[in-house]
């Protein structure tokens, strides 16, 4: 019986390709190279140059005063352009350049062919009475937006500083607004629902003005979280009082009138 030679069985073992295995070994890696250039192109085919992940529509989520074609026209998303291509970080910033009113807003791709809007809208602390209108401002003392009357449930900020006296050359306007909205923001809720008036005359003296005839001087500002506390569970205590003095949140008191 004829034993094979140290070639054929060479030849046996390497699977009878009858290619060196480093010549094997490239040919894989060149096919495994032009499959990759292919399904590359083909999928930058599809991002840029295929009608069929194109941006066609802008959806608007999460407004409440805005109406949606106002943000969809602020935002001018281009259309029928790439998907990919669109520039979300630009339209967020064209939005808030142009809205005010937004607060944040996150602008995602829907594949295959929408644009998703989804706004945050800024909620007013209070109402700041001008000449003629009223301007919104929130929480942060932003003013983003004016109205011709007041708004339901928020309460409306009055400066009446004597501009004379050395609080108010000290302080001055905007400091003094600043304080009232830091008011509005640091009211326990029982007394911000009821709230209609923050009266201003100095930075020491903010009074506010509840339904019903009741008030509350509030003083400065400062020790806002201490103030809203003591405010809080005086009204719980005191319900028929009309008067409420939080200036010294440790020692809080209530009367009748």
């Amino acid at each position: 019986m004829a034993v094979p030679t140290t070639v054929e069985a060479a030849g046996d073992q390497d699977g009878g390709t009858g290619l060196p295995p480093r010549r094997s070994r490239r040919v894989i890696v060149l096919t495994a190279l032009a499959a990759a250039t292919v399904l590359g192109g083909t999928g930058t085919w599809l991002l840029y140059g295929s009608a069929w992940l194109r941006a066609t529509q802008v959806r608007v989520t999460g407004t409440e005063v805005l109406h949606p074609d106002e943000v969809r026209d602020a935002a001018q998303v281009p259309l029928n352009g790439p998907l990919v291509s669109v520039d979300t970080d630009v339209i967020a910033r064209r939005l808030k350049a142009r809205l005010p009113r937004i607060s944040a807003v996150e602008v995602e791709r829907s594949w295959p062919h929408a644009i998703t809007l989804k706004v945050t809208e800024r909620t007013p602390a209070a109402l700041v009475k001008g000449d003629g209108y009223f301007a919104e401002v929130d929480a942060d003392g932003f003013r983003f937006d004016e109205r011709d009357t007041p708004l339901k449930g928020v309460p409306i900020i009055e400066l009446r500083p004597d501009r004379d006296s050395a609080s108010y050359r000290l302080f001055g306007t905007k400091r003094l607004l600043a304080a009232a909205v830091r008011v509005a923001a640091d009211l326990p809720k029982v007394a911000y629902r009821d709230a209609q008036l923050i009266e201003v005359r100095s930075y020491d003296d903010i009074t506010v003005e509840l339904t019903g005839g009741r008030a509350v001087m509030w003083g400065s500002a400062d020790q806002g979280a201490e103030k809203a506390v003591a405010l809080a569970a005086l009204m719980k205590v005191e319900r028929h009082a009309e008067f409420f003095d939080v200036s010294a949140p440790t020692s809080p008191a209530a009367s009748d009138g």
